[in-house]
C-alpha cells in the first residue's frame, strides 16, 4: 500500500499504500526523490505493442500526445505541465507484456497519501476513540475459493511501478457479466497535486496460491495471473478527490473511491465477471456506522512486515471517524494492514442481508493499527452509475 518511503507520524491516506498511507519501506526520508522503477523499454509492434482504439487516438492528439513517442517510453514523462488531470482526460492504452510476473512482483510502492493531522476531526463532527489494532489474518487459499472477487491492481506514478488492492463488483447494466472494478480515487489520480495514473491494470485472484515472494521468483504469468491481466480503459473517481485530493491535507478522504472498467490485455472474450465467477453489489444506503455490527477489508500490504504478494484480512465491528465537521463520517476499523492494502473492499451486510461492498481501504496512521475508508452515499453511487452508463 505505501510507497518506498517512511509513513509520516500523521495519518497517511491508504493507498495503503497504506495509505492513502503512500509510506513505505525503505527511504530515510519522506517525499524523497525516489527514481522511477520502470521497464528499460516497451515491447514492440512485433510482440504485440499498444492498442489504441480510434477514440483514444484522437483524445491523445488533442492534448499533443504524439503516439508513436508514447509507445517508445514518453509516457514516463511526469512534467507536472504534461500530466492530464482533468476527470475526462483519462487515458490508458494496453501495452501488451508490459505486466509481466517479476515487475508485478517487485512493484511495492504506493500512491502518495494525504498527510492528514491525526488531531482532524476530535472536536468536529463525530470520531469514536480510536479502535484497538485487530491482527491481519492472510487470507485463505486458493484465492478464488475464498475472496474470489479480490485482486491487485498495477499502476505507474513519478516514482515508479505502484501497487494497490480492489474488488469485482456489479455492472447494473450488465447483469453477470460485469467488467466493473472498485478501488480508491488515489490508486487511479494523485489528487490536487498531479493527475492520472498510467498503465493501470488489475489482476484478480494474484498470486492464486499465496506463494510468498521468493517462491515467486520466475514464475509464469499464468501462476501469478491466472485469471489474466485486465486493462483499464476507463476510470473515474470523485470531483473531490481530484480537486483536494493527495498531500495537500485530508479534505478528499472521504471521497476517496473510484470505478475502473476493464478489458482483457488480449481477446475480447468472456467479461471479467465470468472469468472469475464472482462480482459484489455495491451498497449505498448501508446503516449508520454505529449500526453495522462488523465489516471485513481485504488486501494485499505491502509495506513490512508483509511482502505484497499474498492477500489478508481485518474484521471488525466500525467506528466513525470525520476529518471536518462538514464532510461525511468515515468508517474506521482496527487493521494492521499496511501499504497496498489501499482500494481494497470492504464487505459488510447489506440491505438484503448478504454480503456487499461498502467501502475500500482510503486512510491510516503512519504505525499500522487502524483503516478507514469512505461511506458510500450520492458522490459514490454517481461515480459508479456514470461508469456503468458509458458502457452500455
Amino acid at each position: 500500500m505505501r510507497p518506498n518511503r517512511p509513513v509520516f507520524a500523521t495519518l497517511c491516506a491508504a493507498a495503503l499504500v497504506l495509505t492513502a498511507a503512500a509510506c513505505g519501506p525503505g527511504d530515510d526520508k519522506a517525499g524523497g526523490d525516489a527514481k522511477p522503477s520502470v521497464a528499460a523499454s516497451l515491447p514492440s509492434d512485433s510482440t504485440g505493442g499498444i492498442k489504441i482504439p480510434d477514440d483514444i487516438k484522437d483524445r491523445l492528439k488533442q492534448h499533443g500526445i504524439d503516439m508513436e513517442k508514447w509507445k517508445g517510453g514518453a509516457w514516463k514523462n511526469w512534467k507536472r505541465e504534461d500530466w492530464l488531470r482533468e476527470a475526462g482526460d483519462y487515458i490508458n492504452p494496453i501495452i501488451e507484456g508490459l505486466w509481466d510476473p517479476d515487475r508485478m512482483r517487485d512493484a511495492d510502492k504506493t500512491p502518495q497519501p494525504p498527510a492528514v493531522d491525526p488531531d482532524a476531526g476530535k472536536d468536529q463532527g463525530v470520531t469514536d476513540p480510536t479502535p484497538a489494532p485487530v491482527e491481519a489474518k492472510q487470507a485463505a487459499a486458493p484465492y478464488h475459493a475464498n475472496v474470489p472477487a479480490s485482486g491487485k491492481v498495477f499502476f505507474d506514478g513519478p516514482e515508479g511501478s505502484m501497487v494497490c488492492s480492489a474488488t469485482v463488483v456489479k455492472d447494473p447494466a450488465h447483469p453477470g457479466k460485469s467488467n466493473l472494478v472498485w478501488t480508491a480515487g488515489h490508486c487511479v489520480h494523485a489528487g490536487k497535486a498531479g493527475g492520472w495514473y498510467r498503465n493501470i491494470a488489475f489482476v484478480p485472484s494474484y498470486n492464486n496460491a499465496g506463494k510468498s515472494a521468493a517462491a515467486l521468483k520466475g514464475a509464469p504469468r499464468d501462476q501469478v495471473a491466472p485469471y489474466g491481466v485486465w486493462w483499464s480503459d476507463w476510470a473515474q473517481t470523485s470531483d473531490q478527490w481530484i480537486a483536494t485530493g493527495g498531500p495537500t491535507g485530508g479534505a478528499g478522504a472521504p471521497y476517496d473511491f473510484a470505478v475502473l472498467h476493464v478489458t482483457p490485455e488480449k481477446g475480447a472474450g468472456k467479461s471479467l465477471e465470468e472469468t472469475v465467477g464472482s462480482a459484489l453489489p455495491v451498497e449505498f444506503a448501508a446503516p449508520a456506522v454505529q449500526k453495522v455490527t462488523s465489516i471485513t477489508a481485504t488486501g494485499y500490504p505491502a509495506a513490512a512486515p508483509f511482502d505484497g504478494q499474498r492477500a489478508f484480512q481485518c474484521t471488525d465491528k466500525p467506528g466513525r471517524l470525520s476529518l471536518t465537521a462538514a464532510a461525511p463520517v468515515m468508517y474506521r476499523i482496527g487493521c494492521t494492514m499496511t501499504g497496498g492494502s489501499s482500494g481494497g473492499g470492504w464487505i459488510a451486510a447489506g440491505a438484503d442481508g448478504k454480503p456487499a461492498l461498502v467501502s475500500n481501504t482510503s486512510i491510516g496512521p503512519a504505525k499500522a493499527g487502524w483503516l478507514a475508508g469512505p461511506r458510500l452515499g450520492p458522490e459514490a453511487k454517481g461515480v459508479y452509475t456514470a461508469v456503468s452508463d458509458k458502457f452500455k
